[in-house]
């Protein structure tokens, strides 16, 4: 049994791939024969130690069938690098585009992994220069490598995570202009969107003003402020090993609540019974 089946958890995510992508996402596997949603993001749209996410209580609230095409730690770049997955979402009636966190882009001072967008691949010769205190052969993903530049570079931390909004920005400019389909603009966090980053939580490094230029693109926003506090993990299904990473996910309250903001804006777009 892999990890990837079933979390060494006891969930299991049935995986499963679609034509023409390399990526691996939550199934069963859809037919997808007649009218759908494709709910596009990462770690919260795949549901990672939630038994029913919210793309799966959409499918309920509206009547249509939708489709999990979220993906573990992804971000913009891992469905610019699968056309196949555009193309697939763009057949559909309408598109959830989960708002992810900025560091798990390529950008001018580090690259990421293709599809497993959280694995740092390699520093460039900014970088290097920048922080030339690291040794970066010791990092392999990017939440360690931003965790120890923040803490030993505060002071040029600044211009990183400039850089990281920036290319995020226009990873995002790009998929909405690949997406033809209406789209939804989703956001979850503990607060809503700020140009204090520090107000704002996650996702991270993304700001009220950055939101706002993207509004434009999509066809409709739906905000899920949701913060469960010390009942995070209620009902979440994880082992003692994955503990600290469940409590860092929104929890299935929060699933709830963005299947609820969601339902309207959907519901405008598919085909009347």
């Amino acid at each position: 049994m892999t990890y990837e089946t079933l979390g060494q958890s006891g969930l299991d995510y049935f995986p499963c791939s679609y034509e023409g992508s390399r990526l691996r996402f939550r199934g069963p596997r859809k037919q997808l024969r007649h009218e759908y949603v494709a709910c596009l993001g990462g770690t919260e749209t795949y549901g990672r130690f939630i038994e029913t996410p919210f793309p799966a209580l959409i499918e309920d609230k509206i009547g249509f069938e939708t489709v999990n095409l979220g993906v573990v730690n992804a971000g913009p770049e891992a469905y610019l690098n699968e056309p196949g997955i555009i193309d697939l979402a763009n057949r559909s009636e309408a598109i959830v585009l989960e708002i992810t966190g900025a560091q798990n882009c390529s950008n001018r001072f580090y690259t990421v992994h293709p599809r497993r967008n959280d694995r740092f691949v390699h520093a460039s010769d900014l970088m290097t220069t920048i922080f030339r205190d690291a040794d970066f052969t010791e990092f392999h993903f990017t939440g360690h490598l931003l965790a120890e530049l923040k803490q030993s570079a505060p002071d040029r931390f600044a211009m990183l995570v400039d850089e990281l909004q920036s290319a995020w920005l226009g990873r995002m400019k790009t998929l909405l202009d690949k997406l033809t389909a209406p789209v939804t603009l989703l956001w979850m966090g503990e607060n809503g969107p700020s140009d204090d980053m520090e107000a704002t939580g996650r996702p991270q490094f993304i700001t009220g003003s950055m939101i706002e230029q993207l509004r434009g693109m999509a066809s409709d926003y739906a905000e899920v402020v949701f913060d469960p506090g010390p009942l995070r993990t209620e009902g979440m299904v994880f082992n003692p090993l994955e503990a600290l990473a469940a409590g860092d996910l929104m929890g299935i309250d929060a699933h709830h609540h963005a299947a609820r903001a969601l339902t309207g804006p959907l519901s405008r777009h598919m085909p009347q019974t």
